[in-house]
């Protein structure tokens, strides 16, 4: 399974570096697993987060490197911990014990191989809670389907509906196409969503992120999901985008309220049953994890 790592082709960028003898891929990230944060997470979407929390992992580094990623303090890769797949099993089990609802993998594209490993050692010494890939979908049909059976959960971003942003924003042109074909795996895996007691077990949601004045671009996104999906698939509206240093127009301010509204308004209009909304509130600094206190903890 740790072939993979090799010549690396888990994301889409298929640098082909050879991780398993120590160089960084692109992802600016080694074979060795480097968790950031491991903690119940209570800010997902309700199914997700329910009352006891997710049980969200944080992995370093990242295959996609937007330029206005609000964890940029964990996606170069140098932020972390290294952790075999036993101790990301026994990490998993004691989440579980926690109270967490789920096992959250945030950005695990570059880590699949490992994340694979410790979810069987995991269930085999008696995890029984659901699993989340939580994913801004760069990831390519074979990963994906090295998932396959492990995942119960597709976490999913549709960042960009147009190469020209995506070049603009994660130097990816191919970006749309890939997470197209992404998503439509995730729905291959996992067909129909199971919410019980109103807490997802089974199902794929995805994740819209509102950019300032993409609202058009969004809408074409969104338009994309429910039409070839229907309400088969959650979709889940974001306008927590929070400006980071440094940022130039239109990134360099939040999202306003007559955006956010409109693109609700447009999803009332196309009839979507199955999605989520966020209070406009989200936008804050004090949403970001604490990524050196977490360390303290691994």
């Amino acid at each position: 399974m740790y072939d993979a790592y090799s010549k690396c082709e888990l994301c889409a960028r298929g640098c082909k570096t050879d991780r398993a003898s120590g160089e960084l891929g692109f992802c600016r990230s080694g074979s060795e697993m480097m968790i950031s944060r491991a903690a119940l997470h209570m800010w997902e979407e309700p199914v997700i987060s329910g009352d006891g929390g997710s049980g969200t992992v944080f992995f370093s580094g990242c295959s996609l490197g937007c330029v206005f990623c609000q964890n940029h303090e964990i996606s170069r890769g140098a932020h972390g911990i290294p952790k075999t797949s036993d101790e990301l099993a026994d990490i998993m089990l004691d989440l579980m014990m926690q109270g967490a609802h789920n096992i959250n993998f945030v950005t695990p594209t570059h880590f699949a191989p490992g994340i694979c490993d410790a979810i069987i050692k995991a269930r085999e010494k008696g995890l029984n809670i659901p699993i989340v890939y939580n994913t801004g979908s760069y990831d390519t049909k074979e990963t994906l389907e090295m998932l396959s059976g492990l995942v119960d959960i597709y976490l999913p971003d549709l960042k960009y509906y147009l190469p020209k942003t995506a070049v603009s924003f994660s130097h990816a042109s191919d970006y749309p196409s890939v997470a197209r074909d992404a998503i439509a795996e995730m729905v291959k895996q996992v067909p129909s969503a199971i919410v019980e007691n109103g807490i997802m077990k089974k199902g794929v949601i995805v994740r819209i992120l509102l950019l300032p004045a993409h609202v058009a671009e969004a809408k074409l996104s969104l338009k994309y999901i429910y039409s070839t999906y229907g309400d088969s698939v959650y979709v889940s509206l974001m306008n927590q985008y929070t400006p980071m240093p440094d940022m130039k127009p239109p990134l360099d301010r939040r999202v306003t309220r007559a955006e956010y509204l409109d693109l609700i308004e447009y999803a009332d209009k196309l009839g979507i049953k199955n999605g989520f909304m966020q209070d406009f509130g989200t936008a804050k600094e004090a949403y970001i994890p604490d990524f050196n206190t977490a360390l303290s903890n691994l």
